[in-house]
């Protein structure tokens, strides 16, 4: 919480902090906080109003969907659809280049981090294209 509001919701906090106002000016804060209290009191009814309204239209939306047989799943299209649709995985993608060291194959897509084996091979001097794969 703020330092303002620890002072604001503290009794002896307040008191010692407006202990140098004058009684009139201590009226104008009381009112201006009467004000603020005001038009919170009306936003908070307006927001009660409006959930209100939102649920009476929820309810009379269910009772027609009772009464034409309709449940939600088929009002959003999804009757016989699992929650989750599964995505397809992509195929692998052929490799690129490759390199044989010891009788080992080792090949690189051209995507993702290349093989210690064809890095050192082109840091050494080679051409990656001498390692294309034909």
């Amino acid at each position: 919480m703020s330092e303002f509001l620890d002072i604001l919701t503290h009794g002896r906090r307040l008191k010692a902090a407006v202990k140098e106002l004058s009684v009139s000016e201590l009226e104008e804060v009381s009112e201006k906080l009467t004000k603020v209290i005001e038009d919170r009191r009306e936003e908070e009814a307006e927001l009660l109003k409006v959930e209100a309204e939102k649920q009476r239209i929820i309810e009379q939306l269910r009772r027609t969907m009772d009464e034409a047989g309709i449940n939600v799943a088929e009002l959003a299209g999804e009757a016989g659809v699992t929650a989750k649709t599964k995505r397809a995985k992509r195929a692998p993608k052929p490799p690129k280049y490759e390199i044989h060291v010891n009788g080992e194959r080792i090949t690189w897509t051209g995507q993702g981090r290349m093989p210690n084996a064809l890095k050192q091979a082109t840091e050494n001097g080679k051409s990656l294209d001498s390692f294309l794969i034909k």
